[in-house]
């Protein structure tokens, strides 16, 4: 996208930009090419439809994400090729006490935006990426001048006037079958961020056409190793088959993946968790499982089945008190 024409952000063009959240791979691709200049929302006073942390990512030709529902993005646009031309970063105040009453923002909120200019050759950011590639967090410290990046649990001490931002691995979607609601689960799965594998045990030769998702034909058990079960993991296992369901769920429930979800029928439920039990499983590892899978949302469709899962991966994710046990499973 070219930025020299002030409409790439805010014009008519639709935002395809702003879909992705994680600028990480974003910031990697622009860096590639040149400078770029990353845009941070470091302050928010009376809500706002972006969080603090949330960023943009401009360069020549390029720009990624979305910092609010299009009051602002135009202008910060502006101020990024300023920054990326002189390198000296720039703190911009939208809404109360902005230097700029015409920007009006319709949630009546308070916005402060960090805008500084990254190099490929900035040690910190070759840090912030390694960590990305080798799924490590990782916290990131920067005044627009000074930058560190150092693993979690081995920060250095904030200094006045520094914004620390943590930065996760990018969420895992694995899941298990070959039915449209496992197809719909993975291809939602791509949209909607995850990392998405599709594991169907001697499955077609050919991968199915999702684009983003990989495809695995492996038994579960191999398959969910090498996808990687680590606690950013989430592993839907769909596959209708008693025994597959089976294994997959023996190395699923012991892992560190937070989420594990099975598809099935309510009333099969209390016999799989016998069988589970019988093979080792601890009370622990199967308090993990949400049976049946995904949110009651009363849709059975597989794209309704889908967002159903998703938002449940989600909502764990994030900790949301409405995603309490829904039932205690008689174990």
């Amino acid at each position: 996208m070219d930025l020299t024409d002030p409409a790439a952000v805010s014009g008519p063009e639709w935002p395809m930009h702003g879909l992705a959240d994680d600028m990480r791979p974003a910031l990697e691709q622009a860096l590639a090419q040149g400078p770029a200049a990353l845009a941070t929302i470091v302050a928010l006073e009376g809500g706002g439809p972006r969080p603090v942390g949330t960023q943009m990512v401009f360069a020549q030709g390029f720009v990624a994400g979305f910092l609010s529902g299009g009051c602002i993005e135009g202008d910060v646009e502006l101020h990024a090729r300023e920054v990326l031309e002189t390198g000296a970063p720039k703190r911009l105040v939208y809404g109360e006490g902005s230097p700029w009453p015409d920007i009006r923002l319709l949630c009546g909120a308070r916005i402060e935006i960090l805008v500084e200019r990254l190099n490929a050759n900035d040690g910190s950011v070759r840090d912030l990426l390694t960590h990305a590639r080798k799924r490590r967090p990782a916290l990131w410290f920067t005044d627009g001048t000074r930058r560190v990046c150092a693993p979690v649990g081995a920060t250095p001490v904030p200094w006045p006037g520094v914004f620390v931002r943590s930065f996760d691995p990018v969420p895992r979607l694995v899941v298990m079958g070959g039915d449209p609601t496992a197809l719909a689960l993975a291809s939602l799965g791509v949209q909607a961020g995850f990392e998405t594998t599709l594991v169907r045990p001697k499955g077609p030769m050919v991968a199915p056409p999702l684009p983003g998702v990989r495809y695995s034909r492996e038994a579960p058990g191999p398959a969910l190793v090498a996808a990687g079960l680590d606690a950013w993991t989430a592993v839907a296992v769909c596959s209708h088959d008693m025994a597959l369901d089976h294994e997959a769920l023996l190395a699923a429930l012991p892992s560190p993946a937070p989420y594990v979800g099975l598809l099935g029928a309510r009333r099969r439920l209390s016999e799989r968790l016998l069988a589970l039990k019988a093979d080792g499983l601890t009370e622990r590892d199967l308090a993990k499982l949400r049976a049946p899978i995904g949110l009651d949302l009363g849709g059975k469709a597989p794209f309704e089945v889908a967002v159903a899962v998703i938002g449940e991966i989600i909502a764990t994710r994030n900790g949301q008190p409405a995603l309490e046990r829904r039932a205690e499973v008689a174990l």
